[in-house]
């Protein structure tokens, strides 16, 4: 018997070290998420309000010459950029975004019948969809786990930028996970070029009021032209867009590990308390023997 309980002192020893990793993870975590989740609300309205500048322009200037707005007549060829966390312990967070990314292939080749899909990654966790599915890598970007500005996606945006409008790609599509709370962060899929205007915001929907604060009746005014200024903004909301999303993962991805580790916690807690109560009575069953084969041994003396 006191091998058993040297066995469970062990094990809640092991468990409880466990936990304290857990634990302190989890504060990394929720230390990471605020300060994302910050930077998300910051910049949030000033990427919805891009959209809403852009949208304005398009109604002054003939917005289909441009070629980031032209549609092609097929599409033949379609870059993919989808973005993961480059470590694990996130929960469901790099499953859910792999399997949106495997859904929007298929059902691109559904759409389009036979297209020629490529991949490009930001954050290391998605590799899994190009090496199980067979999906050529074109480019791999690194993906800062706490965004530090703009020029974070720049490379990438003048990607994708330069390979659509040469024509080697028809159609870009941008796979993140939009946050809503600590609790709730859906995988998304956003077309990037062409551009087209959104019906929803980014992490969240448009209410009537909000829609009708922006029908405003005052008019903007451009120098030199609205045209010039269109040229300029479209490929500043391209990085815009990207950058966005990119902070709507990095937010997502740290609520997710924050809520794992508290899970792991919790769960080791309770282990701890199961084995504190087996360990407990196998302790009081050895002494009740101990205390039965005294009284046998004295018993038997007399």
């Amino acid at each position: 018997m006191p091998a058993v309980t040297r066995i469970i002192k062990r094990r809640i020893r092991s468990i409880t070290n466990t936990r304290k990793i857990t634990k302190a993870m989890e504060l990394v975590a929720a230390t990471k998420m605020r300060r994302a989740v910050n930077q998300v609300l910051e910049t949030r309205s000033y990427a919805n309000r891009a959209w809403d500048v852009v949208k304005d322009l398009a109604e002054r200037t003939d917005p289909i010459q441009h070629p980031l707005l032209r549609s092609r007549e097929s599409v033949k060829r379609i870059a993919v950029v989808i973005m993961s966390s480059n470590r694990g312990l996130c929960g469901g967070f790099n499953r859910e975004i792999v399997e949106k990314s495997i859904s929007y292939i298929k059902g691109a080749h559904q759409r389009y019948g036979e297209v020629a899909v490529e991949v490009i990654l930001l954050g290391k966790r998605a590799t899994e969809i190009a090496t199980k599915f067979g999906y050529p890598i074109v480019a791999e970007f690194q993906k800062a786990d706490v965004a530090n500005g703009i020029a974070d996606i720049s490379a990438a945006a003048r990607m994708v930028i330069q390979d659509f409008t040469s024509g080697k790609y028809d159609l870009v599509t941008i796979l993140y996970t939009d946050y809503f709370s600590a609790l709730k962060q859906t995988p998304h899929a956003w077309q990037l070029l062409p551009i087209q205007y959104p019906d929803n915001e980014l992490g969240m929907t448009k209410s009537a009021e909000e829609a009708k604060a922006r029908d405003t009746s005052y008019e903007y005014l451009f120098e030199p032209s609205a045209d010039e200024v269109l040229e300029q903004m479209l490929y500043r909301l391209i990085e815009i867009q990207i950058y966005q999303a990119l902070l709507e993962t990095n937010a997502s991805e740290h609520s997710a590990r924050m809520m794992s580790m508290r899970n792991a916690s919790d769960a080791a807690k309770d282990m701890i308390e199961d084995l504190t109560l087996t360990f407990n009575r196998a302790r009081q069953a050895s002494i009740t023997s101990e205390i039965a084969d005294i009284a046998g041994g004295k018993a038997a003396l007399e």
